[in-house]
């Protein structure tokens, strides 16, 4: 059964440990059409909304407003990255995971979505918001050429709603000493408001050829049925079928 807003927060303000990185409305901007889950913990911050799995040290998914203003950003790559003190140890990544284990730190909310300030530039290389991404032809690769489109799409429709998260087998691999899940498949979901539609990709984790990036397009509907996430929620359930049902027949130009 799909809930309304009033009754996610409800829910969630009795079953799910919420942490804080900032005051409720800010969080607000982000969770406009819903929250994808209730599970994990809850990080608010300036430039996006996330949900943290303590089990697997990675975002469940990660929440984004694009506006065509943020997206016009001139603030320098920081490269701070960091665990997310927000988190206790043992539940997070932590650098050293990382170190020497052949994956990149992959953002979710990517740095270049953040060049509008500062704060927002330095909270997005938290390693709360990343996952072991495979590096070249990935993360430096199709996956990068990718939120430069999303990018470009927040110039040309004004605004978007951005969703990125980890797909996993039932036993992930892992890597480091607080075994850092590696993901198999990596989503992301993008819904333009005003034009009530949206596109999806769900994509292997691995070396990829950035010219095949219209192979992975799929349904908002098959990203449910993969990750058990469940997006738009405060839209009418009619809006919902349509927007979710329909797999884009291309790339957005």
């Amino acid at each position: 059964m799909r809930r309304t807003f009033l009754q996610f927060v409800l829910i969630l303000c009795t079953t799910v440990h919420i942490v804080f990185a900032g005051p409720i409305e800010d969080c607000k901007e982000f969770a406009a059409y819903g929250v994808p889950s209730l599970s994990g913990d809850l990080l608010c911050r300036k430039g996006y909304l996330l949900s943290h799995d303590p089990d697997k040290k990675t975002p469940v998914w990660v929440a984004e407003h694009l506006t065509w203003g943020k997206a016009k950003g001139t603030v320098k790559r920081s490269n701070d990255f960091q665990a997310d003190g927000d988190l206790e140890q043992g539940k997070r990544a932590e650098l050293s995971d990382y170190k020497g284990s052949g994956y990149d730190r992959g953002h979710m909310a990517p740095a270049a979505d953040m060049s509008w300030d500062g704060q927002a530039m330095s909270e997005s290389f938290y390693l709360s918001n990343m996952v072991p991404q495979a590096g070249v032809g990935m993360n430096r690769g199709i996956w990068m050429e990718l939120e430069k489109k999303v990018r470009r799409w927040a110039l040309e429709r004004g605004e978007l709603y951005v969703y990125s998260g980890p797909i996993y087998e039932r036993e992930p691999k892992t890597i480091g000493r607080n075994r850092v899940a590696v993901p198999r498949f990596l989503f992301k979901v993008v819904l333009d408001p005003q034009k009530q539609e949206a596109i999806a990709v769900i994509m292997p984790n691995r070396q990829l050829k950035t010219e095949d990036m219209p192979n992975f397009l799929v349904s908002v509907r098959e990203v449910e049925k993969q990750t058990g996430l469940q997006f738009f929620s405060n839209l009418p359930e009619a809006a919902q079928d349509k927007i979710e049902t329909v797999k884009a027949p291309k790339l957005w130009q």
